[in-house]
């Protein structure tokens, strides 16, 4: 290994201008986490593809794919990354790194969500692809991982609703934002993001003067979120109407007040 980093030393030019033919796959492999330590991904990449191209019926041309994988995230290279995690779970389906490799096709997505104002779609692609980590390893180490990650990508999805709902409330567009944030309280009611919805649904009724749809969601939102700052308000605006929470009528909140607070689900 020291003559094959020796070697590599005298110049950083590319793979194939180096004899690699004549050291063993074990001394390239670690040419390959030699340049990842250094923090050069795309020179790690090199090395554990000679491997697969030199050794291709060795056991390490295996770990060197996934470890292509990896290097290719840590270079920020996310398609090729993602092609090449496919690549190893279409050989090796059943090897120990399958589930290395899942997750690391989920985090080539997980990696890219930006900040809630932009396009969600790589949101959704992450949450589908975490989801094959957790339930088709369940007992790897990856599994925790992704289960975080999976709830903060699925609050993040919510959070996006929650921006848009915002806004069309800000501009007195109420069935709008109405239609925003019942989608958190019936999509995403477990995430961060429900109890700010539900105070907005007060608010955004009482403003089309639907006294009855604010009162109830006043009252999911006391009842699940009874500590929270935005119930604080909510009833304020409430009593301030000389109205309290409590569930009323026979709306799509009705239905979750049953559903959430009375356990009733037919």
């Amino acid at each position: 290994m020291l003559a094959v980093v020796a070697s590599c030393n005298r110049s950083d030019g590319p793979v194939g201008d180096l004899s690699l033919e004549n050291y063993s796959a074990q001394d390239i492999f670690a040419r390959g986490e030699y340049e990842l330590e250094r923090k050069r991904p795309d020179d790690a990449v090199k090395y554990f593809s000679e491997i697969e191209r030199l050794y291709p019926y060795s056991e390490l041309a295996k770990r060197a794919l996934v470890m292509q994988a990896f290097s290719y995230h840590r270079d920020k290279d996310y398609p090729n990354s993602r092609a090449t995690a496919q690549r190893y779970l279409d050989f090796y389906p059943a090897e120990e790194d399958a589930p290395w490799a899942q997750y690391l096709m989920a985090l080539s997505y997980y990696d890219q969500i930006d900040d809630v104002g932009r396009d969600q779609g790589l949101t959704f692609q992450a949450l589908q692809a975490l989801r094959k980590v957790i339930e088709q390893y369940p007992d790897s180490d990856y599994a925790r991982s992704a289960t975080l990650k999976f709830d903060l990508a699925f609050n993040h999805l919510a959070a996006k609703e929650m921006e848009i709902g915002r806004f069309y409330l800000k501009k007195g567009h109420y069935t709008a934002a109405i239609n925003r944030f019942r989608v958190v309280v019936e999509d995403f009611q477990t995430t961060s993001q429900t109890p700010e919805a539900l105070h907005r649904l007060v608010e955004s009724y009482l403003s089309l003067g639907l006294d009855e749809q604010a009162q109830t969601a006043a009252a999911i939102l006391g009842h699940n979120f009874r500590s929270s700052e935005y119930y604080e308000e909510s009833y304020a605006l409430l009593t301030g109407r000389g109205l309290k929470p409590e569930a009323k009528g026979s709306g799509w909140l009705a239905r979750v007040y049953r559903q959430v607070v009375q356990g009733k689900w037919l």
